[in-house]
């Protein structure tokens, strides 16, 4: 089993910044991708940046130049920066880990963390 403890949401006014950081511990060895996701209320859980062992990303269309994924496989943990956020990206993000692929459906996630809600409103 492989646990995941998101950390780093909260309220941000539009145009502004948030990191978020998700680590993983428990059977660590057997996860490929990581990644994280995002679910608005009313709404399915959406892909929102991915990122395999080997350093391959994915992101959504809707945050290409805003956010970016990042990963380190030392401490297996994962990373989000969101920088420009908008209104829409309000929603609960999930960091998620799949044992054989990128991660870039969430069908294919074998491990959910237990999220983390970010909020941007002025």
């Amino acid at each position: 089993q492989v646990q995941l403890v998101e950390s780093g949401g909260g309220l941000v006014q539009p145009g502004g910044s948030l990191r978020l950081s998700c680590e993983a511990s428990g059977i660590v060895f057997s996860i490929n991708g990581m990644g994280w996701y995002r679910q608005a209320p009313g709404k399915q859980r959406e892909l929102v940046a991915a990122i395999s062992s080997g350093g391959r990303t994915a992101y959504a269309d809707s945050v290409k130049g805003r956010f970016t994924i990042s990963r380190d496989n030392a401490k297996y943990a994962v990373y989000l920066q969101m920088n420009s956020l908008k209104p829409e990206d309000t929603a609960v993000y999930y960091c998620g880990a799949d044992r054989y692929g990128l991660g870039q459906t969430t069908s294919g996630i074998d491990y959910w963390g237990k999220g983390t809600l970010v909020t941007v409103s002025s």
